[in-house]
C-alpha cells in the first residue's frame, strides 16, 4: 500500500474512534493544540523561514509570499483561532429536525461527522491549523495536503498539532499530513474512495478544477474570488470610497478582496476621481467610459473582467443601471461575493435578488465574507457550489446527518 493510502487507512481507523467523543474531550484537545503552537512557535517559524527563502529564490510573486509567510503574531492568531473553535457549540448530535409519526415512530435527523476529510490547499500554512481545528471539533479525522512551497512549515505544524491532540486524548492519526510534494500524492488522495469521505480544495482556479474534474472522492468545491463592488446611483459616496479602499487594499492577496468596481453613470464623474486618489498604488484597468474620469489607467479587456488579480490591480467600469451591473457580474463573476453601495432599499433588494453568489453585501466590504467574521470560527473554505455547503464553511458544514428512528416493536407488515 502506498504511503498516501496508508495514512488514509489510519485516518479511517481514527475517525471511527473520534466520532463518538464528547465535546469536552475535543475542546481540551483543541486548547492543548493552541498552547502547543505558541510554545513551539520557534520551530514553526524556523521551518517557515526556509520555505519563504526558497520561494523568494524561485521568484515567487510577493502576493504568494505574503500568504506563505508566518510571523509570531500570525502563529498566535492561529492559536487564538483554535481556542475560539473550542468555545463554539459542538454540531455533532444536534437534532436538525424531529417528529413523532402517525404510527408512533419517533424520528430524529441528527448531525454526524463526515468521517475522513481531505484538504488540498496552496501556500497558506495557517490553513493547516484552521482545518485541523474545525475537523477535530466536528469529529472528523483530517488529511492535510498543502503545497510543496509550504511543506516544511506544514510538516512541523502537523507534528505540533498531532502531538498535542494525541497527548490530550484524541485517537492517534486524527490529524495527519499527506506525504509527498508532487502531484502524484494528490492524485492518490483523489482516488482514495472508500478511505476518504470528502475532499475540499482551497487555492487557485487550476487546483480547484483539477480536483473537481479528477477526483473519485466526493468534492466540496471552493471557488476563486472574482468579487465586485457596485456603486449605485443613490450611493453615499464617502461610504463608497471607504468600502472600495477596504475591499481592494486591506489584503489584496485573499479571495474576498474586490477585483472589479462598477459605477453607475450618474455618480461616475464625481466618484471615480475620488476613488483614484484613495487607491494610490493600485493599477486601474478601466473601460472607455471609466477612463474619461481617471488621470491614469490601462485599458480593460475581457481578461480583466474575468481576473482574480490577487494584487493591487482593479478592473473599473461604468454601467447604465443596476441591471447592467448585475448582468455584468453574472457573466464575469465567480459567484463568491458581491457588494452594493446604496441608500435605496429597493435597489439593494433588486441587487440581492438578481445575483447568484454565495454572499452579497449591502453597504459593507466584500472582505467580510469570512468564517471568523461571520462568527463561525476559522473556516474550512468558502464554497461557491450549491450542494450541501455554500459560503464560509464552519462546523455544521463538516457534518452529514443520520436518521435515528425509535419504535416500540413496530413492523411495517
Amino acid at each position: 500500500m502506498s504511503e498516501v493510502l496508508e495514512v488514509a487507512r489510519r485516518a479511517r481507523t481514527a475517525a471511527a474512534a473520534l466520532a463518538p467523543l464528547p465535546r469536552r474531550v475535543k475542546d481540551v484537545a483543541l486548547l492543548a493544540m493552541a498552547d502547543a503552537l505558541v510554545a513551539r512557535s520557534a520551530e514553526v517559524l524556523e521551518a517557515n523561514a526556509l520555505d519563504v527563502e526558497a520561494g523568494r529564490a524561485q521568484g515567487t510573486p510577493a502576493s504568494l509570499l505574503d500568504r506563505l509567510a508566518l510571523t509570531a503574531a500570525r502563529v498566535e492568531a492561529m492559536a487564538d483561532g483554535l481556542r475560539h473553535v473550542a468555545g463554539l457549540p459542538d454540531p455533532v448530535g444536534e437534532v436538525v429536525r424531529g417528529s413523532t409519526l402517525p404510527n408512533g415512530l419517533q424520528l430524529r435527523q441528527v448531525r454526524v461527522p463526515l468521517g475522513v476529510v481531505g484538504i488540498v490547499y496552496e501556500a497558506r500554512p495557517n490553513v493547516t491549523a484552521d482545518a485541523a481545528g474545525l475537523c477535530v471539533k466536528s469529529g472528523n479525522a483530517v488529511l492535510l495536503r498543502g503545497s510543496a512551497s509550504a511543506y516544511r512549515s506544514n510538516e512541523v505544524l502537523v507534528r505540533v498539532l498531532s502531538d498535542a491532540a494525541t497527548a490530550a486524548g484524541l485517537p492517534e492519526d486524527s490529524v495527519q499530513l499527506v506525504p509527498g510534494t508532487d502531484r502524484s500524492s494528490v492524485q492518490e488522495l483523489m482516488q482514495a474512495r472508500g478511505l476518504v469521505d470528502v475532499l475540499i480544495p482551497r487555492g487557485g482556479a487550476g487546483l480547484i478544477e483539477a480536483v473537481v474534474t479528477g477526483s473519485q472522492v466526493p468534492v466540496i468545491e471552493t471557488g476563486v474570488g472574482n468579487c465586485t463592488v457596485y456603486v449605485d446611483a443613490e450611493a453615499d459616496l464617502d461610504m463608497a470610497v471607504a468600502i472600495v479602499v477596504d475591499a481592494k487594499t486591506t489584503r489584496p492577496s485573499v479571495c474576498n478582496a474586490a477585483e472589479t468596481l462598477l459605477v453607475h453613470e450618474a455618480v461616475a464623474a464625481e466618484l471615480l476621481p475620488r476613488v483614484e486618489k484613495a487607491l494610490e498604488g493600485v493599477v486601474l484597468h478601466a473601460d472607455a467610459r471609466a477612463a474619461e474620469h481617471l488621470t491614469a489607467s490601462v485599458p480593460a479587456g475581457d481578461e480583466d473582467w474575468a481576473a482574480e488579480y490577487l494584487s493591487l490591480d482593479l478592473a473599473v467600469g461604468v454601467v447604465d443601471s443596476l441591471e447592467a451591473a448585475t448582468d455584468h457580474i453574472r457573466r464575469w463573476g465567480s459567484g463568491h461575493t458581491e457588494a452594493i453601495v446604496t441608500r435605496s432599499q429597493p435597489a439593494s433588494q433588486r441587487f440581492v435578488a438578481r445575483l447568484d453568489s454565495a454572499a452579497v453585501m449591502v453597504n459593507a466590504s466584500t472582505r467580510f465574507t469570512d468564517g471568523a467574521e461571520f462568527g463561525f470560527g476559522a473556516e474550512i473554505g468558502i464554497s461557491t457550489q450549491k450542494l450541501h455547503a455554500r459560503g464560509p464553511m464552519g462546523l455544521p458544514e463538516l457534518t452529514s446527518t443520520t436518521y435515528v428512528v425509535v419504535g416500540d416493536g413496530h413492523v411495517r407488515g
